[in-house]
């Protein structure tokens, strides 16, 4: 946010100047300075909503100031695509073509030394922040691959018990200790930790801050208490009541204003394959009461039972589907079960009733039957929506681990859910349908952490020089240790 706002006031300081000066020796008196500001608003607007679209305000995507520069094109093209028509038709711009071209060209130049003087101040070894994280588990390792996507953090070294954090932080004197221990109960280095803030030393919990870092909930290595005790799950009566309120007039107006669009679809889908257009399907919604939700059909009727997952029906869906589902125009009969009541715009997803039966199943006998999946009836606390915090930030669930992982995302909105945050939702919503794709920055950070590069899993059987070269195992666009700054 405090990027974005910064970059806004510089956009509109170049726009302001650069058209300003073109234009007043030609249009003398005439100069119209309310004109003027407007346009440069406009143009400000512009060039955030581009940059939003191209996810070049997420550092999970841009992590160096070469990988910003490479998206630059592409933006600068979507840049004009939107100024054009704002300047030409919604404002009838008295400003000629040449002034709109020197005050786009001014501030790509601004927009370019902007952001180099950002990412060096950032990784400049005065602000960095030097991170010492206590703890060898799953947690840690996880925290290492996120903060390597930081351009201001320096993971200094990973200490796994006592002795070692003290010698550590005498050695490394970081600024933040970051405890990812999975059991405190009598292993947690009270002295050395109590010492280290007397010190001006910000002790941090492990589980927040990969929160923070990922829009996602730890949920291995939390505890009901931390459920109960959380200042979080603050729910107003008029954030629910204005969200529902919201949601109907969206839904009313979209079944209105789509009308057209719906026939369109309803007869392409007749055309290209047999069997009805639409598809009802029972799922589970607020309470674990079940409905029947409503989607285009977007694959071939089915002879037999399949299962629930993406990657076994893939050689069913239709030609017309496969262009429905990379739109999400398929999502669109929905606007009537929120007439219904059974939904929000925004909200986790709801799950199949064959589905949702079988992850509980899973859920209570996990030590019997297979992997656990934490707290997984609090999805049922909150109305299922349309688009939601896990489709945003996250892919079609393809199994049962890919569920766990979309899990996370459901409980980290459920904790922070708000009216902000649906906004956001909303926002990203209508970024992914015009890509027709899921987030980039979903993809940038997954593909980081399945490659080769990123930091191997933990092995507990291994002596502890293991976290030297984990940390260093990392590209040189996000290694840390001890000797050198960040380097990229």
């Amino acid at each position: 946010m405090t990027l974005a706002l910064l970059e806004a006031m510089a956009v509109f300081t170049a726009v302001w100047t650069t058209t300003g000066l073109w234009a007043r020796p030609l249009l003398a008196d005439s100069l119209d300075m309310t004109g003027l500001f407007g346009q440069s608003v406009a143009l400000t607007l512009c060039c955030a909503a581009a940059f939003y679209y191209n996810d070049l305000y997420d550092f999970r995507t841009t992590r160096r100031f070469q990988e910003f520069v490479s998206r630059l094109p592409r933006c600068i093209g979507i840049l004009v695509l939107l100024a054009v028509p704002v300047y030409g038709v919604v404002l009838q711009s008295q400003i000629s073509a040449g002034a709109f071209t020197a005050s786009l060209l001014f501030t790509i130049g601004v927009v370019l030394l902007f952001r180099a003087v950002w990412y060096a101040v950032l990784q400049s070894p005065a602000l960095s922040k030097r991170l010492l994280i206590h703890g060898a588990t799953p947690l840690a390792r996880k925290l290492i691959v996120e903060l390597a996507t930081q351009p201001d953090c320096r993971v200094v070294g990973v200490a796994e018990d006592a002795d070692q954090l003290r010698k550590m932080i005498e050695e490394a004197r970081p600024d933040r200790i970051i405890v990812a221990v999975s059991e405190r109960r009598g292993q947690l280095p009270v002295q050395q930790l109590l010492e280290a803030r007397m010190r001006g030393i910000l002790i941090e919990d492990g589980v927040e801050v990969y929160e923070r870092l990922t829009g996602k909930l730890a949920i291995e290595a939390l505890t009901p208490s931390s459920f109960v005790f959380s200042k979080d799950f603050r729910k107003s009566r008029l954030a629910p009541a204005l969200g529902r309120v919201v949601s109907l007039l969206a839904s009313a107006v979209g079944l209105v204003v789509l009308a057209p669009l719906f026939g369109l679809i309803a007869l392409a889908i007749k055309l290209d394959s047999p069997g009805p257009v639409f598809f009802i399907q029972e799922r589970v919604g607020l309470g674990g009461r079940r409905f029947n939700l409503i989607k285009f059909r977007t694959m071939q009727p089915a002879r037999r039972y399949h299962s629930e997952w993406v990657k076994d029906n893939g050689d069913r869906i239709t030609r017309v589907g496969t262009w429905l589902r990379k739109f999400r125009l398929d999502e669109l009969p929905q606007f009537v079960n929120i007439l219904r009541g059974d939904m929000n715009l925004v909200g986790p997803r709801p799950h199949p009733a064959s589905n949702f039966e079988l992850l509980v199943l899973v859920s209570r006998n996990a030590p019997a039957h297979g992997e656990t999946i934490p707290y997984y009836t609090l999805r049922s606390m909150v109305r299922p929506g349309v688009t939601g915090w896990a489709q945003v930030r996250y892919r079609y669930a393809n199994d049962l681990e890919e569920e766990i992982e979309k899990m996370r995302y459901d409980l980290y909105y459920i904790k922070h859910q708000s009216l902000w945050l649906d906004l956001r939702i909303l926002f990203d919503t209508v970024k992914i349908v015009l890509a027709g794709a899921r987030s980039e920055s979903d993809e940038a950070a997954h593909a980081f952490a399945t490659s080769k590069s990123a930091p191997p899993p933990l092995g507990f059987a291994q002596p502890s020089p293991r976290w030297g070269s984990l940390i260093r195992s990392t590209p040189p666009a996000v290694r840390h240790d001890t000797e050198r700054q960040r380097a990229g």
